[in-house]
């Protein structure tokens, strides 16, 4: 599209369709036209230096012998058009301008946007990656004086892992006193849940005397603790 087609058709772009070749071809057709001014310019120059607005007729209202009468009519004509042009195409570059920036501050807001879910769902997961683990059994009781209580397990403890039992792998409190069984003597690693905390203890048993029970509506492992243990 010339100029002067821009500038008949309004001189603006489509929303939304602006490239940044789009401002690159614009910002050519500007310097064009800007070229073409200042040669026209020139022209006005080489006839005795006569501007815009000089008279082309002497003070006896003759037309003047001095200079090319038709360059400079000519040359005014073409630097009245090409400076339409220009305002036009101007317009358009700023119109290009405004819509690449308006493009990406939406672009920037939803990167952040995104940014940001990413980083919730991150840190969700990794929440989720280090919450409290669920216990698979409950202590009942626990003898007073013996081992166990001096090493720091409380009744309604709920136990996390026992020795190589954990709640991926706990099925019935068999597997505790299998444990138990092939430990006596040995340190046993007991993690439980106190009150939403949770704590690490060491215990070397000796014997563990254990039922099953119920609580609330479930049918839950618990513990009748009578172990006896050295520290």
């Amino acid at each position: 599209m010339s100029e002067r087609e821009a500038r008949n058709s309004g001189g603006s772009l489509q929303a939304g369709t602006v490239t940044v070749n789009d401002v690159q071809e614009l910002m050519r057709r500007k310097e064009e036209i800007e070229a073409q001014i200042q040669a026209n310019y020139d022209v006005l120059e080489s006839q005795r230096g006569i501007g815009m607005n000089e008279p082309l007729v002497d003070s006896e209202g003759y037309p003047r012998s001095d200079v090319d009468l038709y360059q400079v009519r000519t040359a005014r004509h073409n630097i009245i058009c090409l400076q339409n042009d220009h305002k036009a195409v101007m317009k358009q570059v700023e119109e290009a301008l405004h819509q690449l920036h308006a493009r990406d501050k939406q672009k920037q807001a939803q990167d952040m946007a995104e940014a940001q879910k990413e980083a919730m769902r991150h840190k969700q997961g990794h929440s989720m990656s280090f919450s409290t683990p669920q216990g698979f059994a409950k202590v009942k009781s626990i003898s007073p004086g013996s081992p166990a209580s001096t090493a720091g397990l409380q009744v309604d403890d709920e136990i996390v892992e026992f020795g190589s039992v954990n709640s991926q792998n706990f099925h019935t409190l068999h597997n505790i006193s299998t444990v138990v069984q092939h430990s006596e003597g040995k340190s046993l690693n007991v993690v439980v849940i106190r009150r939403g905390e949770q704590h690490q203890l060491r215990l070397v048993p000796t014997r563990l005397e254990w039922e099953e029970t119920y609580w609330g509506k479930d049918l839950c492992s618990s513990f009748t603790w009578s172990i006896w243990c050295s520290v």
